[in-house]
This record gives structure tokens, sequence and C-alpha cells, in this order.
């Protein structure tokens, strides 16, 4: 016969809890010692119970159903697609392809994969109506989940300027291409530039959705699922929150344009705490990122191989990065439930403070002109920075903790001879209508340091 085990105890009240923990620090100050403020202004307590619980977030999450999305940087047609094929078979459940200009021949990228079983998302750094006619052409003959991930917004944020078009405007060939694409994915919001450039948490949530804002202010056609491209940093918990809060305001401010499809999270680790220096850490932050991404309810998840930002593609990276979402997966048992953050006093309390948070700021932006005059008058860039600064501050003091960089470094590790990319902010003198946003890691200015002293 089953027993209940708890009938055998009694209930332990928040306030008992307290006064034990209070005893227990003979005299110290309970909120000096184990309360923290977070950079998003969020005091973290040290436990958390049902009596101080009053309401509960609805953001419905579906671990088990994420996709393992492999990136490839398309040069040669050919030996993407093989590649694409290869890495199917290894694993990967989705396909991101990285493409810079519109002669790449997307028939012959495309003729050889499974497209019915195969979500597809691209990267493409120019906007055209031509290019995207064309493959959508190939999606409705094959019943292929494309998504297209247009961002001229985010575009604007990052390079300064908006994608060259034959039309009048960015957003007159979104309208354009919102007619003719409507079981494709069109949209994308770049909110990984915001947290690799260094916003706080609530800043990356307001930030993304008044981005998404202003294409549903815009543009009244769109009724496919948005993607929201989000970068995943290493504050396990609150993560988890960001991405449940995300969800959770986007289906708030969805529904007031009657706009009736979720929002497609896609998920990849953040380059802003990834170093050079004993860079086989790179691939626990990414593992706890990745898990992030799992319990937050990501949609997809494309991991950061470990090497990623001083090494080319190449073949071992990119299958670490994918069978450590295989493990994640298939043997940790994040596919045997929904809602793993469900029921959590913590993840749940986190996630209604960030939300909370995010909806202030959200409104503040748009009572003051919106998102995109926030951005041409620079007030973006600038809030974004000051975080930036912050977070700077307590990693060069040591507050913030990189292992191998600026604690337990290994004073005999050398890297100059194995940079194949340059890993450090590049500057590109040119014209721009607006001061792009600049992502930034925080081990830069100590590693170019370190290398200049090998």
């Amino acid at each position: 016969m089953a027993t209940n085990l708890f009938e055998d105890f009694d209930p332990i009240s928040s306030k008992q809890w307290k006064q034990k923990i209070q005893f227990e620090l003979d005299g110290a100050d309970y909120n000096e010692t184990l309360v923290w403020n977070s950079p998003e202004d969020i005091k973290v307590k040290p436990f958390y119970h049902r009596d101080d619980f009053s309401k509960t977030t609805t953001a419905a999450t579906n671990a088990s159903q994420f996709k393992i999305c492999q990136n490839i940087f398309v040069f040669d047609v050919e030996k993407s697609a093989e590649r694409a094929l290869d890495t199917l078979k290894r694993g990967a459940e989705s396909l991101r392809f990285t493409i810079e200009n519109e002669s790449v021949d997307i028939q012959k990228l495309l003729e050889k994969l499974p497209l019915e079983n195969t979500p597809i998302h691209f990267d493409l750094k120019f906007l055209s109506v031509d290019f995207i006619s064309k493959t959508n052409k190939i999606a409705e003959q094959k019943k292929a989940p494309i998504f297209y991930n247009l961002d001229p917004i985010g575009q604007l944020a990052k390079e300064g300027n908006w994608f060259t078009a034959k039309e009048k405007n960015n957003f007159e060939t979104l309208q354009i291409l919102s007619k003719n694409t409507r079981e494709s994915s069109l949209i994308s919001i770049n909110s990984a530039l915001y947290q690799n450039a260094g916003a706080n948490i609530v800043q990356q949530i307001a930030y993304s959705l008044a981005h998404a804002n202003e294409y549903l202010n815009r543009i009244p056609t769109i009724h496919q699922a948005i993607v929201f491209e989000v970068a995943v940093g290493s504050n396990y918990f609150f993560e988890i929150a960001k991405l449940r809060a995300l969800r959770l305001l986007f289906q708030l401010i969805a529904k007031e344009y009657y706009h009736d499809s979720n929002c497609h999270i896609l998920v990849t680790p953040t380059k802003r705490n990834k170093t050079l220096y004993d860079y086989n850490m790179n691939m626990l932050r990414t593992t706890t990122e990745c898990m992030s991404g799992i319990m937050g309810g990501a949609d997809t998840i494309a991991n950061l191989p470990y090497d990623a930002i001083y090494h080319k593609n190449n073949e071992f990276g990119d299958r670490i990065a994918r069978n450590q979402l295989l493990i994640l997966k298939n043997e940790s048992y994040f596919d045997k439930v929904n809602n793993p953050a469900d029921g959590s006093y913590y993840i749940e309390t986190l996630t209604q403070q960030l939300a909370d948070k995010a909806l202030t700021l959200f409104k503040e932006i748009e009572a003051n002109g919106g998102f995109l005059k926030q951005l041409n008058d620079g007030i973006i860039k600038r809030k974004i920075q000051e975080s930036a600064d912050k977070e700077q501050l307590l990693f060069d003091s040591g507050k913030e903790i990189l292992i191998g960089t600026n604690k337990y470094s290994n004073p005999k590790d050398k890297m100059k001879e194995q940079i194949e990319l340059y890993p450090f902010v590049k500057i590109k003198p040119r014209k721009t209508l607006i001061t792009p946003i600049i992502e930034k890691r925080l081990a830069e200015k100590s590693e170019q340091e370190r290398l200049a002293s090998e």
C-alpha cells in the first residue's frame, strides 16, 4: 500500500526556516551575508518557500521537443550540401545556412536534403525578394519548414546601415515577402546582439520585445511565427527564467496585434564569456548554457564550438558541439519532461520579476518614441554600454570570474600560433547611419596583453 511520507513530518514555514538560518549565522546580518543583488537589481534570497510565493507564471515550455541545429557557412555549394547531409546522419535535426550573397544556387544547396522533416534556418547577409521567392517555391513543393530569419532592424543595430534592396525601404520589402511566404517564418529578432554586447537580462528581454514590436506595428500582414535568436549566458537559473519571461511577454504583446503564432526561440551560447586561453573551459560553459536553453524552453539550439572564436569551422569542433547536445537530449533525460522548471519557486519568482521589470522598460521605450527612434538617437547603445562597463569592471577586478583567464590561469599556455580568426573587436571604417552596437568579449583586453608577451 502506498504511503505519503510527507505525513510523517510537520510542515516548516518560511519564518521558521529564516529563524534557523539567523541562529546559524551567529549574529551576522542575514541580508548582508546571504542576499545578493543581481545586475538586474533583483535581490536573490538564500531560499524560496511556497509561503512567499503568490502567483505562478504561464510560460509553457517543452524541453523534450527542442531541435539540435547545425550551423553551416555556405561558400562552396556542393561541399555545403554534402556537409549538411553528413551532419544530419550524425545527429543534427535542423540546419542553419549562413549565405553572404544571392548568387548562391539555392536549388542545388537544398535539392538532396530531406526537407520535409528538417527545419531549415537561414542567416542571410542580404535582403532580396527574388532569392526568397525562389527559395519559397522549393519550400512549397517539398512542404519544408523554412525560417528565413530576416531582420533589417538587427542589421541596422549591428552594422549601422540598412540592407541594400530594390524596394523603397526594407519594410516595404518585408511587406511584399509577407504576402508571398505565408507558410514560412519570415522575421527574426537578433536578441543575441544585445547579450553579446553586454546588456543585462532585463535589457535583453525589453529590447528584443521592442524590436519585435516595430515589425508587428509596421507589417500587419505578418502572421507567421517570429524567431528570437537568443544568446544564453552562464547565469544558469537567470537564463532559464529569461527565456520563459521572453515567451510570456511576447504572447502578451502579440495578442494586442491578433498575432496568433507563438514565437520560435533559437538559442546559441553567448560569445561574451568565451576565452582564448584554457579554451577547453568553453566546453563546460556551453554545456551549462545549452542546459539553460533546454530548461527555458528553446525550440532550437545551435551550440557554439569551443574553438569558434579563434578557429575556422572544423569537423572536430562541430562534432564536439553537436555531441554535447546529443548527450543532453538522449542521455541526460532532458527529453523526458516537458516543463522541467515548473514548480521551482526560485525560477518561477525570477521569471515573474524579470518579466515585470522588462515590461516596465518596454513601456518606457514605447512612451519615448519606440525602439527605432531610441536606436537612431543612440540611447539603446548607450544603455547597453553602461551595463557592459559595469560587467567589465567586475571582471577586471576579479569579482566576475572566468576560470583559466582571470583566475587559475596557466602562464605556460600559448595561443599565438593557434589563432586562425581574429578574436577581438574588428574596426571596419565605413560611413554609417548610426553608431553600431559592438559585440565584445570580457577577456579581450587581458588576452591581448598575454598574446603581446608571448
